[in-house]
């Protein structure tokens, strides 16, 4: 194999204006933890497999002993208005030319089946633990329409600095080339950690836009549970800087 290749597991009818949300590994695990919820919650259908070069040269051992390839695949929900095509994935692409590769790959298959919006999913690390309650969800886009859509569900445009690295901010740059418009929505988040609680939020509002009810009770009781783990770091923190402030001022001596 010399070039990604995608796989289609199943036929299906034309798309009704499908949406291309793409949750691949990245800060936060929040992309990640977002599709899979979306996949699990909306029962979604996979509909096919990317295999590329460019993932890692090895394959996962399965527990009934079989063997099974990094890949990515896409999801199908069908939603009563609109479609739903969600990209979930091990891995993203290890080099600069492997993410141009499968980004162009992706792009393709999702023009061919209708896609005309995408949505990616990331994090955006502050390196701060901020409380669920006072976390931002920052976002850019390529489309003046498409930003002041999600201006209405409280996301934040133009004060997210620096760069997006990898699939998040690739593919919908690259989308607009063929004429797809597409969104980075990022969680606001400390960056070393899985973080639900962005996960979450980032739900909620993909929820409200898309006009579709998802049940967040798992997703929220993961969100208390990285809470608490949070708490305990915090105070881990706390106390390490107190000590050390104590070792400070008794290390302390003056010139008389």
């Amino acid at each position: 194999m010399k070039e990604t290749t995608i796989i289609e597991k199943k036929k299906f009818k034309k798309l009704k204006d499908p949406l291309l949300i793409t949750g691949l590994p990245g800060i936060g695990l929040i992309g990640q933890v977002v599709g899979r919820y979306l996949v699990d919650e909306l029962k979604a259908e996979k509909i096919a497999n990317v295999i590329s070069p460019h993932f890692p040269h090895q394959v996962f051992m399965t527990k009934k002993g079989g063997l099974r390839i990094i890949k990515n695949s896409f999801y199908l929900y069908r939603g009563k208005t609109r479609d739903i095509v969600i990209l979930l994935g091990d891995i993203q692409a290890m080099s600069s030319v492997g993410q141009y590769e499968v980004a162009g790959a992706i792009l393709e298959y999702s023009k061919g089946l209708g896609v005309k919006e995408i949505l990616s999913v990331g994090g955006y690390s502050t390196g701060k633990i901020v409380g669920e309650g006072a976390r931002r969800v920052f976002a850019v886009s390529t489309s003046e329409t498409l930003r002041n859509r999600f201006k209405k569900h409280g996301v934040v445009f133009g004060e997210a600095r620096g760069s997006i690295v990898g699939a998040a901010g690739l593919i919908p740059v690259l989308g607009k080339i063929i004429d797809i418009d597409g969104t980075c929505l990022m969680g606001e988040t400390h960056g070393s950690y899985v973080d639900a609680p962005a996960a979450k939020q980032i739900v909620q509002i993909i929820s409200k836009y898309v006009g579709i009810k998802i049940n967040l009770k798992k997703l929220e009781k993961r969100a208390a549970e990285s809470q608490k783990i949070l708490k305990k770091v915090q105070e881990e923190v706390k106390k390490t800087m107190e000590a050390h402030m104590d070792d400070s001022a008794r290390n302390v001596s003056y010139i008389r």
